[in-house]
């Protein structure tokens, strides 16, 4: 995971897996990142292959953190792969979290 910083938008990229692991050290990182003065966070999930419960804690956290802090920043999840937005449709979070579809090549 990298977190790629693109002026009033925070990037995070790299996300392989989001899982019991590492969703503790991911959610910390990017909360502690937020104060910096970021209006957005979008958090790339075209390369995310694997998502469990834990992995939606940590997102979910991210954002409550991001809403309830430094004046409202918004959470986007970034061109998910099929599965994983079937988990976000089945779990509800597809109305929590703007999300933003792969495009068809």
């Amino acid at each position: 995971m990298k977190l790629v910083d693109k002026g009033d938008v925070l990037t995070v990229v790299d996300v392989k897996e989001l899982g019991a692991n590492n969703s503790d050290a991911f959610r910390d990182e990017v909360k502690a990142a937020l104060p910096n003065g970021f209006k957005t966070v979008e958090i790339d999930l075209s390369q995310t292959n694997f998502i469990d419960s834990c992995g939606l804690g940590a997102l979910i956290a991210i954002q409550k953190f991001a809403t309830s802090h430094s004046g409202s920043v918004a959470v986007r999840l970034l061109y998910p792969m099929p599965p994983i937005q079937q988990l976000f449709e089945l779990t509800r979070l597809h109305r929590i979290f703007e999300i933003v579809p792969r495009t068809h090549e």
